[in-house]
């Protein structure tokens, strides 16, 4: 009897112990509230495609697809509490007028996911904006006049070559607020990423580049995230490689960085000449094999308190379950470790648009000196995983029910959350402002309503009717 008490008691110990030594970090305090609503117009709900929102100093900017699927813009000035809103023509496309996606013209949106919007304002105000092209003519407009949504006008070609198969257009600004725009020329598992630069002064793009940054030889393409100025006040890029249109042919997670979009160089400070390639194997964090267990920009970026980039990603492990992984440099070498123990195996293929059934968030480097890896996953939910400066799991983070982020467990309890359609399928969708933030205690977000993607084919009858679209201000009390 004695020693089964002794034993009971050492097991009810060690559990103790064990519960102690994970650390829970509660911020369901930081919370926020919504300061403004707007509502704009109603807008397609067929499928899912991203938005855009562009707040630029006291100006706000729009793009989205209304309920008739027609491209509209908006304008307001912060003050007011009503876009002003312009539909755009719908002239035909240069090339592949209408296909089994549907897609008829520049401005209106058939069935394909992939079709989002992107707006960037340059130096001088004037306004830049692209989309609703998946391995299409470019489709791209410039106002005519600063601030003024009502004056754009399509602008082909914008360079000349390689312009009539375009995919995931996106502006960006650089650090002298140069604006770039990149995108993918050709196809999924035969493209090449392309940058032009535009000056202000003779209002008209040129390449960025002489080559390609990333080129798949004819062979395969890059997924690439897009170049990103950090801390270090560099910019660093991450992909992946894809062979085929089918996603489980995924490879290769990869990384490389620059001073000025220039000149590019790999993780351990070498030089490399563009484009990069396969071939480039010093800028392989990873060599994950097709059918590994990688998916599109399934990575997110970090950095430890020497600069030194750290990536969270998934891949199966030896029993073939999806799992999360962190690579860290360890004495110029690329190390890896596995931070969860989950018993599920995504089972991701074919091409189009694909349900995901699990979501990276965010990785980040804590104040208080811990890393935090945020996540959605379709068997275990939404939750978070803490980090310490091993990159060893030690604890979780409790999160409020802040609006619209989709890792923060109890969103369902928020009455602006909560669906207004009851169309079977329906779900939330957001979009983030591009913006540059002065306030980082305040953001914008759009909200509206869909389904899901369809691997980007036409959803038979009946259609959810259309939803709202709504512009929140959102105050956190941080």
């Amino acid at each position: 009897m004695i020693r089964v008490i002794i034993i009971l008691f050492t097991v009810f110990y060690l559990s103790c112990d064990r519960n102690k030594s994970e650390i829970i970090l509660d911020e369901t305090s930081k919370k926020e509230i919504v300061v403004q609503k707007i509502k704009i117009d109603s807008v397609w709900s067929g499928h899912r495609v991203k938005f855009s929102l562009l707040t630029h100093k006291n100006r706000q900017y729009i793009a989205y697809y209304n309920a008739n699927r027609n491209m509209v813009v908006g304008q307001r000035e912060l003050s007011n509490d009503k876009f002003d809103l312009y539909q755009m023509p719908a002239p035909k496309r240069l090339k592949n007028a209408e296909d089994k996606r549907g897609r008829i013209s520049s401005t209106e949106v058939g069935w394909d996911s992939h079709n989002s919007i992107t707006m960037a304002v340059d130096k001088k105000g004037y306004i830049h904006l692209s989309g609703n092209m998946h391995v299409d003519s470019l489709t791209y407009f410039k106002s005519q006049k600063p601030n003024d949504v009502f004056s754009l006008e399509r602008h082909f070609p914008m360079v000349g070559p390689n312009e009539l198969k375009a995919t995931y257009p996106k502006f960006m600004l650089t650090k002298e607020q140069d604006l770039i725009f990149h995108y993918r020329d050709g196809g999924s598992g035969n493209g090449n990423e392309i940058y032009n630069i535009y000056s202000t002064e003779s209002k008209s793009w040129t390449r960025m580049l002489d080559v390609p940054l990333t080129d798949g030889q004819g062979l395969m393409n890059a997924y690439q995230s897009q170049p990103e100025l950090r801390e270090d006040g560099w910019y660093h890029v991450f992909w992946v490689w894809r062979d085929t249109p089918d996603c489980s042919t995924n490879h290769d997670l990869s990384y490389m960085k620059s001073p000025d979009l220039i000149n590019w160089y790999d993780a351990f400070n070498k030089s490399i000449s563009l484009p990069a390639t396969l071939e480039n194997k010093s800028l392989i964090v990873d060599p994950i094999p097709p059918k590994g267990g990688i998916i599109n920009l399934a990575a997110k970026l970090c950095f430890d308190q020497n600069n030194n980039p750290l990536f969270v990603y998934h891949k199966y492990d030896q029993k073939g379950n999806l799992q999360l992984y962190i690579a860290n440099l360890d004495n110029g070498v690329w190390k890896y470790h596995v931070i969860t123990d989950w018993d599920y195996r995504w089972e991701f293929s074919g091409n189009g648009s694909i349900k995901s059934e699990f979501r990276l968030q965010d990785f980040d480097r804590r104040a208080d000196g811990f890393f935090e890896v945020g996540y959605w996953h379709i068997k275990y939910g939404y939750g978070t995983i803490l980090l310490n400066n091993e990159l060893n799991p030690v604890g979780k983070v409790i999160k409020p029910n802040q609006l619209f982020k989709t890792y923060y467990v109890s969103e369902k309890n928020n009455s602006e959350s909560k669906l207004e359609g009851d169309f079977p399928g329906l779900g939330i969708r957001t979009s983030q402002d591009d913006g540059k933030k002065d306030d980082t205690n305040t953001r914008f977000v759009l909200k509206w309503e869909t389904l899901d993607s369809n691997r980007d084919r036409p959803r038979e009858k009946p259609w959810p009717p259309p939803s709202n679209l709504y512009l929140y201000k959102l105050k956190s009390n941080n």
